[in-house]
């Protein structure tokens, strides 16, 4: 059920923003009647509204709004205090205080120019703006809130908007009517200039529409998008970097083998070293 709802919420915000051009973050116009109920039920003004509408939300309220919950006392005190804090005000155009249900009316006017939802309690305010065109309504039923469902005025009215927008008003058939007597003229005073005496008529004809085709040629391959074919690609140069000879610059040079030949020795020579053996006195004598 619960999703079924927000489901129909979603279509009709879908509704009011294709064809009257609400738009995010939505303003919507509370009344006292609103605000008490919200309050009543716990729940929070502005969390509540944007989970139905499904977007960013700002409240709004009216002057002569606030007013009326000051008057009513106590029981409205804590209404009175969350309009003034959570709500913003709407601009009033009338001079002196007026009820809420007037001041709500005046605001939103024939045509609901600042694109406000709505939201009362008031029955008769509901049905009132069901036949004012681009008005959407928000209501409470106990801890739930409803946006109310399309009418058929609301319907109609759109439907007959589109006609209208498909239709060529008398200045658009103007503008046309000039446009063609424009290029008829144009292409009179094109072909009078082709035409000549003479045998080079025809030479003259064939040329220009050689260039007309030449021309329209150019555009369409100007108009036409180029890509680039993926060509084989060479190697790396990096990889095909020859190697450094890192051995030494200055080679030791060779010696002359025993034998005679000019081979190095494999063997490096060792040092000979007299051995010593030490005598009972403690003098060392040199082994022969």
């Amino acid at each position: 059920m619960r999703f079924k709802k927000q489901k129909r919420h979603r279509k009709t915000v879908r509704f009011y923003t294709a064809c009257f051009g609400f738009r995010e973050p939505f303003k919507v116009l509370c009344d006292g009647t609103f605000i008490h109920h919200l309050l009543a039920n716990n729940l929070s003004p502005q969390k509540s509204v944007s989970n139905t509408l499904g977007g960013d939300v700002q409240l709004f309220t009216s002057r002569c709004v606030i007013e009326e919950l000051k008057s009513l006392g106590s029981s409205h005190a804590e209404s009175f205090h969350a309009a003034r804090k959570e709500c913003k005000l709407a601009r009033c155009e009338h001079e002196g205080n007026k009820s809420a249900l007037d001041c709500i009316i005046e605001t939103i006017g024939k045509n609901n120019s600042e694109h406000f939802f709505v939201a009362t309690q008031d029955v008769d305010l509901r049905k009132r703006f069901q036949k004012v065109p681009g008005v959407p309504v928000l209501f409470g039923l106990r801890n739930a809130l409803f946006l109310e469902q399309l009418s058929s005025f609301q319907r109609e009215f759109v439907k007959s908007a589109e006609e209208q927008r498909l239709r060529a008003t008398d200045l658009d058939r103007k503008i046309l009517q000039k446009r063609a007597e424009t290029i008829l003229k144009s292409e009179e005073e094109g072909d009078a200039s082709i035409v000549g005496t003479g045998a080079g008529d025809e030479v003259a004809r064939d040329q220009v529409s050689v260039n007309k085709r030449r021309d329209r040629n150019r555009m369409e391959v100007k108009d036409k998008v180029q890509f680039k074919r993926k060509r084989p690609k060479g190697p790396n140069p990096l990889s095909c970097k020859k190697k450094k000879n890192h051995g030494s610059s200055n080679p030791k040079p060779e010696k002359d083998d025993k034998t005679g030949g000019s081979a190095q020795r494999n063997r490096p020579r060792r040092r000979k070293r007299s051995r010593k053996a030490k005598t009972s006195s403690g003098t060392e004598v040199a082994s022969s």
